[in-house]
């Protein structure tokens, strides 16, 4: 498949310069960019993964995770391999970060018939970092949307305004690592910097997109109660309403430090439950941060065991006390504008 890239110039002696990502690359004829999925081939961008799916799957959506939208139901997802961090802790680096990986052949039209073959409610465009892959998501993107299926993002959230701008109308959903607020740690850890992921969320909350935050949880690196005060104080100050997820990290990639006490995270949660109406826990067995409690009554409406959800509402509002929930319950994909 020949697929022209978006978001680019050519410059003097044949070079490239990237404008889909802040890292901004300039690539020399035959170089392809750090992040693996766009190259310069004969003094033009070439989107180098474009249909190339190295994993796929039918998932729960608490896998995302998204906890508050379409709770119990399947999502196709999809991954191409590449990403344009390069964080030294990478719990998937295997698609992320190496290149050569086996996979398949796949167009828009054919991932579309993959959902509908499946029941699947949408696609998710998940496990690498989805943004760099750019052409394809906004191609099968637009499809979907089409189908009458919704779209749901799962990424790093390091994509310049303009690309994002034309993203947006076709998401849905989407869930945004926030690594840590310290810039020091975003550019010695990941290679990047903190404000375009913050400009990022801000923009698709803005625009209406469902949106939840992640959070790796590192010992010695970003778990500290000031650092998860500034991510708390940041999130409630654009929402309370935002769910924050606070995932458990494993030692992976380059990093050696400890896995995550349970006890490390269950701190973390009570310190941002303290202004945040929903947290949660991941990646560890914590059962007091797997529900959805109503935060005016405390009443349990989405019970969970792992990824088995028991959605005890009808309606987007809490049975017992009659407040309203931020929780979408039907599939009704946003209209494109």
């Amino acid at each position: 498949m020949s697929v022209a890239a978006a978001y680019w110039d050519a410059i003097s002696d044949r070079r490239v310069a990237c404008k889909l990502c802040p890292t901004a690359c300039q690539l020399r004829e035959g170089q392809d960019g750090p992040c693996g999925t766009r190259g310069n081939r004969a003094g033009a961008m070439v989107p180098l993964q474009y249909g190339k799916v190295v994993a796929a799957g039918l998932d729960p959506i608490e896998k995302k995770p998204l906890y508050h939208f379409l709770p119990g139901r399947p999502i196709l997802s999809v991954a191409a391999q590449g990403c344009n961090l390069h964080c030294a802790f990478c719990q998937n680096w295997q698609i992320s970060q190496q290149k050569g990986a086996a996979g398949e052949n796949l167009a828009p039209a054919d991932i579309v018939r993959l959902a509908r073959r499946h029941g699947s409610m949408g696609v998710a465009y998940t496990y690498s970092e989805p943004l760099v892959w750019f052409e394809f998501v906004r191609d099968t993107a637009r499809l979907v949307r089409e189908a009458g299926l919704v779209n749901v993002v799962v990424s790093n959230g390091y994509l310049n305004p303009e690309p994002l701008a034309e993203l947006i109308p076709l998401l849905d959903a989407a869930n945004i690592d926030l690594k840590s607020m310290d810039e020091r740690f975003y550019r010695e850890v990941c290679k990047a910097r903190l404000a375009p992921v913050l400009a990022t969320i801000t923009a698709l909350v803005a625009a209406g997109v469902h949106v939840e935050v992640t959070n790796l949880v590192i010992p010695g690196h970003n778990d500290g109660d000031p650092q998860l005060a500034r991510l708390r104080d940041w999130v409630a100050d654009l929402s309370p309403d935002i769910p924050l997820h606070l995932s458990a990290y494993r030692p992976e990639y380059k990093f050696d430090a400890p896995a995550t006490p349970p006890a490390t995270l269950d701190r973390a949660a009570r310190l941002c439950a303290e202004r945040l109406h929903y947290v949660y826990a991941g990646n560890v067995r914590l059962p007091a941060w797997n529900d959805t409690r109503c935060p005016a009554c405390g009443e349990a409406v989405i019970a969970r065991r792992g990824y088995q959800t028991e959605c005890r509402l009808t309606a987007p509002k809490c049975p017992a006390c009659d407040a309203a929930l931020p929780i979408i319950l039907t599939p009704a994909p946003r209209t494109a504008t």
